[in-house]
């Protein structure tokens, strides 16, 4: 064997030891996961038996030693459901990195942009990378949503549905009282539900335009929360490609979300012009005059930092520049910059 072969055969195996790595690393954190599921799964197991046994002290005498445990359970689910939707995130992203090394595994082994399955030929690597990430942020933040709007607003029913039922034979007037609370409770909650659903399946673009969908859905904000909102739409929108209208849309939706789950705002302005003429950047701006926050807080878990993610990862996966800026009790302002000659696809 001369020189060459022996360096070609020492790259050869090179190479397939790092395939084998990547693989042997796929397949212990997919064990990792599945054990994280089952413990995750004994968690699920003991609020259950929480609780039944909070329902059977509902329906039990009330002296004061029952009325001391249903308390103390009633504060130990609380925290445990908040506890379970963190975990939930933790598992998502176990997931995540698990497709992530598998798809990897399958770039080393194929060679062929085949990291993202079906994906066209050519497509560059660390933009099939960002749209995988982007999908999963989704889906994490979407799932965010649902356990802290949803999910905990359906605990509260239950555990007020739980002290009517005591106060009836009591106190029939408190009773009653509590019923109309629960009932005023409940639509507010739908009215968040179908603000989410909205969200979701937004209206199509292409039966009523970007401008139509915008307007579409600040008046969806002010029927909720009469908010006012100001629209100086002025760029043309048929500058924008399909995916640009769209990531433009999410990230309007995303922004005025957040202006209705956490700025206390009185007033948003939501502005587009096409900076330095017909061929320049095509420019969107949300600014609102709410309480505020830290972007570095944020940043560091608070739920309002997957929608700010949200908002940079759909930006960055059209070329975009997303600017935010905020401080305390000063508002926030979110502008995007879509340069002129990005893909309009």
């Amino acid at each position: 064997m001369d020189a060459a072969q022996r360096d070609g055969a020492r790259l050869d195996q090179l190479y397939a030891e790092a395939k084998q790595l990547v693989s042997y690393g796929a397949n212990q954190l997919r064990a990792i996961a599945t054990r994280y599921r089952e413990a995750y799964a004994d968690v699920l197991a003991t609020t259950r038996l929480q609780r039944e046994e909070l329902e059977a002290l509902s329906h039990g005498p009330a002296d004061p030693g029952n009325e001391a445990r249903r308390a103390t359970l009633q504060q130990a689910l609380e925290t445990t459901t908040t506890e379970l939707g963190e975990r939930q995130m933790e598992q998502a992203k176990l997931e995540l990195v698990i497709t992530h090394l598998e798809r990897a595994w399958l770039f080393l082994q194929q060679g062929d942009g085949s990291l993202v399955g079906g994906a066209a030929a050519g497509t560059p690597t660390d933009v099939q990378m960002r749209v995988i990430e982007a999908q999963e942020s989704e889906r994490h933040r979407l799932a965010q949503e649902v356990h802290d709007g949803p999910a905990q607003a359906l605990t509260n029913a239950i555990f007020q549905v739980e002290f009517i039922d005591r106060m009836l034979d009591r106190d029939p007037a408190a009773a009653r009282a509590e019923i109309r609370y629960l009932r005023d409770l409940l639509r507010r909650e739908l009215g968040d539900v179908r603000a989410f659903i909205t969200q979701l399946r937004p209206p199509l673009l292409d039966e009523i335009g970007l401008y139509g969908a915008i307007r579409d859905q600040a008046g969806a904000l002010e029927t909720a929360t009469g908010v006012g909102v100001d629209l100086q739409l002025a760029a043309p929108p048929e500058r924008l490609g399909d995916t640009q209208q769209t990531v433009v849309l999410r990230i309007v939706q995303e922004a005025l979300q957040n202006v209705r789950r956490h700025a206390n705002a009185h007033h948003v302005r939501i502005a587009t012009q096409a900076a330095g003429g017909p061929d320049g950047e095509w420019v969107l701006e949300i600014v609102d005059d709410g309480r505020g926050f830290d972007p570095d807080v944020v940043r560091d878990g608070a739920n309002r930092s997957f929608g700010l993610r949200f908002m940079r990862e759909r930006a960055e996966l059209i070329g975009a520049r997303l600017e935010l800026q905020s401080n305390p009790s000063a508002g926030a302002r979110v502008c995007v910059t879509i340069p002129a000659g990005t893909d309009r696809r």
